[in-house]
């Protein structure tokens, strides 16, 4: 069983989290072209070994966090407050659900 450390509520089963992906800088919409914008949305590295990763608490603090998780065999090496927030906040602001444009994030 998946066990992730929350940076506020310590280890938790993993079934508590939403899984955002592989972390990556969101292209301007104004000035990417659709093909920037396709891949952004669509494509992802995939790779077999590390990755940075955007995880949520949702079923306890509510709080957004990322994780280094190797994805070989899924153990996880940190866990840490976001430095990029999705929604804006400056760093060391509290952000939650509520406060993110719910459409482009993909859960």
């Amino acid at each position: 069983m998946m066990h992730l450390d929350c940076p506020w509520c310590g280890y938790r089963n993993v079934s508590e989290f939403g899984y955002l992906g592989e972390l990556r800088e969101r292209p301007d919409p104004a000035t990417t072209t659709r093909e920037e914008w396709r891949a952004y949305l669509y494509l992802r590295r995939n790779p077999a070994g590390r990755l940075e990763e955007g995880w949520y608490h949702r079923a306890g603090c509510r709080r957004y966090f990322e994780a280094v998780r190797d994805t070989t065999d899924n153990t996880v090496s940190e866990t840490r407050p976001p430095t990029r927030h999705p929604d804006g906040h400056d760093e060391g602001e509290h952000a939650t659900a509520g406060d993110l444009d719910v459409t482009s994030v993909s859960v």
